[in-house]
Formats: structure tokens, C-alpha cells, sequence
């Protein structure tokens, strides 16, 4: 009889996937660690721990060092042999996540009441400032202001927001696929607000929101109107 394939169910790979998860976790707590080492721990064969660790190097979750293991056998032998040993590299501790949001959180939330509100929105405005630094003033035409959204969209796409730029109906639209303060902006919306005014002094028009994603949305959406701001009677005779 022909051999049947491997069974490589939901299951089966719900299995490998937690099998996995624990070796890591080990990796995290014990690193450096041999495979055998790993296979007592887990109760599991050294061959089956192995599979799972050249995965994991494979995928840049682990690495590979030679540890000094000391010989068993006699004292003659003091130098030991070298064993392969592995750890997790910055990308597979980063799998176990960071509490960075949170204590960004909690230092905005110190910062509000040592300072005030007004502190929290220097703290943001200095930020957005660093992100956007270089980015040239509009002029009042269209095609000035759509060349300073462009840079806008750019400079904020180095900074890790999945930026672009589209013309939309009578505008031009600012969209983040992705905001690396999200989570704080959720409960610091002064960070969006202050982000919104920076745009508009830069494009020389007023800004309109319409979505966020701290706000529960899939993207940020910031509406550019081709229109230059109307200033006051005042400010036209420059009084």
C-alpha cells in the first residue's frame, strides 16, 4: 500500500503553531539554550525540538551561537566541547510585544497634570514639528499646495505611517494606513488635533478631518481644500 500524505489539518498546525509558542517562550526565559536542553524541559524529542528551532531561525525569530559546554567524562577534559545553542533575536522578543504604549500613555497622563493641557500639546506640536521639519510652506495656488501635501504625505511615511497622497474630488487627501501612537492618541486626541493645525499652517488652507484609526477607523483621513484661508478685513489692511 502507498504511503498516505502527512495530515496537515487546521488542527495539526494549531498544534505546531503552540508547540512553537512554548519553545520560544523557553528561549526567552532560558537563552542561551541547547536543543536537548529544550527537549528535557518539554518533554518532547530532541529531533522534534530541532525541527521547530530551524523554523524558527529560518523565519530571523532565532539564532544560532556556540556555547562552552563543560565534558561529563573525565578532568583531563577541562576545556569541554562547543554545543549549538540558540536565543531569540530582537525580532522574536518583539513577538512577545512591548508595554511602550502604555507608559507613553501614563507619562502623557503625568505630564497633563504637572503642566496641564497646554504642556501635553507643546509635547505633541515638538513631534509633529521633528516629523514634518523641511517640508516647504504652500503658496497660495493649487499647485503649491498640492506640492507641499506631497512632502507632507512623504515625511510622514518615513515616520512609519504607510502615507499617501490622492486628489479627491475638490481636494487633496492626506492618509495614514498606519499611526504608530494609536493607542495613545486614543486617549490623547490632542495628538491628532495638533497634528491637523500643523498641516493646515504648512498647506495654508483649512484642514478637515474625516477618519482616524485611534478613533476606531482602518485609516486617518485629513481633507486638504483647494481653497486658500480667507483672512479678516483686519488682516487684509493689515491693522
Amino acid at each position: 500500500m502507498s504511503a498516505q500524505p502527512e495530515n496537515t489539518t487546521p488542527e495539526t498546525r494549531t498544534v505546531e503553531g503552540d508547540t512553537r509558542r512554548q519553545i520560544m517562550l523557553m528561549l526567552l526565559k532560558l537563552a542561551p539554550v541547547t536543543a536537548s536542553d529544550l527537549a528535557d524541559r518539554l518533554d518532547m524529542s530532541a529531533a522534534g525540538v530541532r525541527r521547530h528551532l530551524d523554523i524558527l531561525v529560518a523565519e530571523g525569530l532565532a539564532e544560532t551561537l556556540d556555547r562552552r559546554v563543560r565534558s561529563t567524562g573525565t578532568a583531563a577534559a577541562p576545556r569541554g566541547r562547543p554545543a549549538k545553542a540558540f536565543r531569540l533575536t530582537d525580532q522574536g522578543r518583539s513577538q512577545f510585544g512591548h508595554s511602550y504604549d502604555q507608559l507613553a500613555a501614563e507619562a502623557l497622563e503625568l505630564l497633563r497634570e504637572t503642566g496641564g493641557e497646554e504642556a501635553v500639546r507643546r509635547l505633541a506640536a515638538q513631534r509633529i514639528a521633528r516629523i514634518v521639519e523641511g517640508v516647504t510652506p504652500a503658496g497660495e495656488d493649487e499647485d503649491s499646495i498640492q506640492q507641499t501635501a506631497g512632502e507632507l504625505a512623504d515625511a510622514f511615511d518615513r515616520a512609519g505611517y504607510a502615507a499617501t497622497v490622492t486628489r479627491a474630488g475638490s481636494g487633496i487627501q492626506i492618509c495614514h494606513h498606519h499611526c504608530p501612537v494609536a493607542h495613545v492618541a486614543a486617549e490623547h486626541p490632542e495628538l491628532c488635533e495638533v497634528e491637523h493645525q500643523l498641516i493646515s499652517d504648512l498647506v495654508g488652507v483649512h484642514v478637515q478631518p474625516l477618519a482616524s484609526i485611534s478613533g476606531g477607523h482602518g485609516i486617518c483621513t485629513t481633507n486638504i481644500p483647494l481653497t486658500p484661508i480667507e483672512k479678516l478685513p483686519e488682516e487684509r489692511s493689515g491693522s
